[in-house]
């Protein structure tokens, strides 16, 4: 078990490549789809698998890679992390996510603090945001450890195109793609409410896994997870 300051140090900087590769990838496929929001979201999927199977390898054996709220909230309320580290988690977890967006504006000489203008808002993108979060946390719930880090990225990219929320399912990315009025942003108005349907989601994912989790699950608070 690695230190608490070592574990935090791991889900600040996951975090922060996270939205990183989210926000960064996004930007790219603006740049080159020339306007075709197709090819931009599939580039930008791509990018995302990609990234957070890494990530989750590199991070996973540290901190847990959950990089996201929702999952630290999953692993306290399962008792799997103490409840005494929830708080620190959550907070490096929005710093890295607001660093992030920092970092790629910086990478491609955009205004480095600015806000995102594209809205995502209304009872179909938030239906999108729970079935998004409850899915994520299953995968995360009932995958085998040694297979968990591939399954959550593959999850991550199919929800990408099947929910209408294009599946942020983490509020730390919420809150990070916020600061950035790019091809991944979100209209600060709208984060509230995507925090609250992941929450939702979370913990829909929770019921779900009383009914039909397997004894035979490996999961434990250093499970990996998380999302965009």
């Amino acid at each position: 078990m690695y230190s608490l300051p070592k574990r935090l140090g791991a889900e600040f900087l996951g975090t922060l490549l996270l939205l990183a590769i989210v926000i960064g990838s996004g930007v790219m496929a603006e740049n080159l789809s020339e306007g075709n929001n197709g090819v931009a979201l599939i580039a930008n999927t791509l990018a995302t698998v990609f990234g957070l199977y890494i990530l989750i390898e590199v991070f996973g054996p540290i901190s847990g890679a959950h990089f996201n709220p929702v999952v630290t909230l999953t692993m306290v309320l399962l008792k799997r992390q103490p409840g005494s580290e929830l708080l620190p988690y959550i907070v490096v977890q929005l710093a890295g996510a607001f660093f992030g967006a920092i970092l790629v504006h910086q990478m491609f000489d955009m205004e480095l603090l600015q806000f995102s203008e594209k809205a995502r808002t209304g009872w179909g993108i938030w239906t999108g945001e729970i079935v998004a979060t409850a899915g994520l946390l299953l995968v995360i719930l009932m995958a085998k450890a040694e297979r968990v880090s591939g399954m959550v990225a593959c999850y991550i990219g199919a929800a990408y195109w099947f929910t209408s929320s294009t599946s942020f399912a983490n509020p730390a990315a919420a809150f990070g793609r916020q600061f950035s009025n790019s091809f991944a942003g979100i209209a600060p108005a709208d984060v509230p409410a995507y925090v609250v349907f992941e929450v939702i989601g979370g913990l829909l994912a929770l019921v779900l896994y009383k009914a039909f989790g397997s004894n035979n699950s490996t999961v434990t608070s250093q499970a990996p997870n998380p999302a965009a």
